[in-house]
């Protein structure tokens, strides 16, 4: 039975990442960015959910359970998921279900010997970026995976490589107008929706990841430029967009 420590921390970490909020008729813990994604993740629980918000990362479900509910089960045929398991033997045994009776395509792992509720930030975001494709742990031929571009470097103003600095390990965003000076700083799951709302926002700075939701809102506000921690494998850039690492931001000289 968790403490009550326990209890309240989950109620304060919900509180500042947003509301989990629940998916098919099995009532499923899921991220807010679950149905809008092509890119899924699906974790054990709810702690897990949690945990991966804090990151940044919405595009998630959790399987409540060793049994694969049937919304999951829909849901990898549907899109592109990657399981996203503890580094212990449940999540040994639930990996082997999940290979038997879904369409998962790639399989991240926690440290052995360690849960992804457990994990800070840069460990969850290793386990997404070394996942492998079933095929590595099942046997089952998949497609080639698509070849990963070199990094090129990109730069940007002083203004938003500054921001881009100040934000690292915030899970904060920061909207700058044309002239690249502070319109608002917010959290980064409040971030889709007040995109949706403002006008005048030239580029948008946080540490999270880049989606496809973010892209398609950004196309439409006429936003020029995202800066952020990671841009997702699913995303198709838009025209009009600038997407750029912080791994790969250049101030200007």
């Amino acid at each position: 039975m968790p403490s009550v420590e326990d209890v309240y921390k989950e109620i304060s970490d919900t509180m500042k990442v947003g509301k989990v909020e629940k998916y098919g008729p099995e009532d499923l813990p899921a991220g807010p960015g679950l149905d809008a994604a092509k890119e899924i993740i699906v974790v054990e629980g709810r702690a897990d959910i949690i945990n991966l918000m804090r990151c940044g990362i919405f595009n998630t479900v959790a399987l409540e359970g060793a049994k694969v509910p049937e919304s999951i089960k829909k849901l990898t045929k549907e899109k592109i998921a990657t399981a996203l398991l503890d580094g212990d033997r449940g999540g040994d045994l639930i990996l082997k279900e999940l290979l038997q009776v879904t369409s998962i395509k790639f399989v991240g792992r926690a440290p052995r010997g360690k849960e992804i509720e457990e994990c800070n930030c840069k460990e969850v975001n290793e386990a997404i970026e070394n996942k492998v494709p079933i095929s590595e742990v099942s046997g089952k031929p998949q497609p080639p995976p698509k070849k990963i571009p070199e990094h090129v470097k990109v730069e940007v103003p002083e203004p938003v490589g500054q921001a881009a600095k100040a934000l690292l390990g915030t899970l904060e965003a920061v909207l700058l107008n044309e002239k690249l000076e502070l319109v608002e700083r917010l959290p980064v799951s409040q971030l889709a929706e007040k995109l949706q709302q403002v006008t005048g926002v030239d580029t948008v700075v946080f540490d999270g990841i880049i989606t496809q939701r973010i892209v398609d809102i950004a196309g439409e506000k006429n936003i020029r430029r995202i800066v952020a921690s990671r841009i997702s494998e699913a995303v198709k850039p838009a025209l009009n967009v600038e997407l750029v690492t912080f791994q790969d931001a250049v101030p200007q000289a």
